[in-house]
């Protein structure tokens, strides 16, 4: 089975989606409609704003949408048997699987935006990579922290990102050090994303959320919450909206979906660290990029 995956924020490139307008009337209509739900050309920034312009979470979030999206409606023969995506990936899934249409996709991947960027301004915090230790270790190091500090995504075996507060971050990357982590690297991200601090932007993007159509899918989605199989709209709800506060559990999703059948994984969307990852997961299967 074919299995199509989604990137998250940090994917984005200059230049991104620029062959896909050139070379798609579709995809053409969809990025000037783009635009128009907007209110503002994030096409030009896509084509021609650099990193420095891509890398605020208002822009980067619609951006990373935007591309992986529009690749999916411009497939020949596009007919996903089970999808996924990392973080804000998970709603490029849920247009894919057309849980959602590509308008009310993208409102609530702007709004998600706009709120977790509030809330990060609100209150300065951070993430940071632990490279090489299991992940009960990185766990159980955080909780002795004092101070908001936690495993924000799973990436694969002995890939785990904490996240939280600025000072807690540095204090448990200092401790995992000393537990023998190769790495404890403070990333270059606006907030505490995955960690309790971003409840003011949940709450935010739960009212959005609720008051969305949300349909009956055309395959399951593998959701960061649940990690398992979902088709029912109520739960896929239910599970966006706790995802801003939850752990990604990228690990634990892509084993289920091996689990449940699938052989290949397809890379919707810009970069390919999804691919490097599941084969971190599981050497046996298979990856690739979508092209058109």
């Amino acid at each position: 089975m074919k299995a199509y995956v989604f990137p998250g924020q940090g994917a984005q490139f200059s230049g991104m989606g620029k062959d896909l307008y050139e070379n798609s009337t579709l995809a053409k209509e969809l990025f000037d409609k783009a635009n128009e739900i907007l209110g503002f050309d994030i096409k030009s920034i896509m084509f021609d704003g650099s990193a420095e312009d891509l890398k605020q979470t208002k822009v980067t979030q619609p951006a990373v949408f935007l591309h992986s999206v529009i690749l999916a409606k411009t497939l020949v023969d596009f007919k996903p048997e089970m999808v996924a995506g990392h973080s804000l990936g998970e709603i490029s899934a849920l247009v894919a699987n057309e849980t959602l249409d590509f308008e009310s996709g993208l409102k609530l991947v702007y709004k998600r935006a706009l709120a977790m960027q509030a809330a990060c301004e609100a209150n300065p915090s951070t993430m940071a990579a632990i490279l090489g230790l299991e992940d009960e270790i990185v766990e159980n190091a955080c909780k002795e922290i004092e101070g908001v500090v936690v495993a924000a995504n799973y990436n694969c075996p002995g890939q785990l990102v904490i996240s939280g507060e600025i000072e807690a971050v540095n204090l448990a990357c200092e401790k995992l050090k000393e537990l023998g982590a190769k790495r404890a690297l403070v990333l270059p991200v606006g907030g505490a994303f995955h960690s309790p601090l971003m409840k003011p932007a949940e709450e935010e993007l739960a009212k959005a959320i609720e008051e969305t159509v949300f349909n009956t899918p055309i395959c399951p989605v593998y959701q960061n919450v649940s990690t398992t199989a979902v088709t029912d709209p109520t739960e896929i709800k239910k599970n966006l909206i706790a995802q801003l506060t939850a752990p990604v559990k990228w690990t634990q999703s892509v084993q289920n979906m091996i689990a449940d059948g699938a052989t290949e994984f397809i890379e919707v969307g810009p970069g390919n660290t999804l691919q490097g990852l599941v084969k971190k997961i599981n050497r046996e299967v298979s990856t690739s990029s979508a092209t058109i």
